[in-house]
């Protein structure tokens, strides 16, 4: 399956799994299991897991790593 991205202003705060995929810009699930096995936060009310855009955003800065030139 292809997930292609959607500009942010056009994603809800509470994203589910392929919303969130579209709004990190990565192109499998398994990569987005593999963000929240290392800690990015997930929500579940009544069984839906939802991503908000904040977490996501700041999952990513905080696991950024700054690329040395070579």
């Amino acid at each position: 399956m292809t997930i292609k991205p959607l500009p942010e202003n056009q994603l809800p705060e509470y994203m589910n799994y392929y919303q969130t995929c579209q709004f990190l810009n990565i192109g499998s699930y398994n990569l987005l299991y593999k963000f929240i096995a290392k800690g990015l936060k997930v929500t579940v009310v009544g069984g839906s897991k939802r991503i908000s855009k904040t977490d996501a955003r700041k999952f990513m800065e905080d696991n950024a790593k700054s690329q040395v030139a070579r």
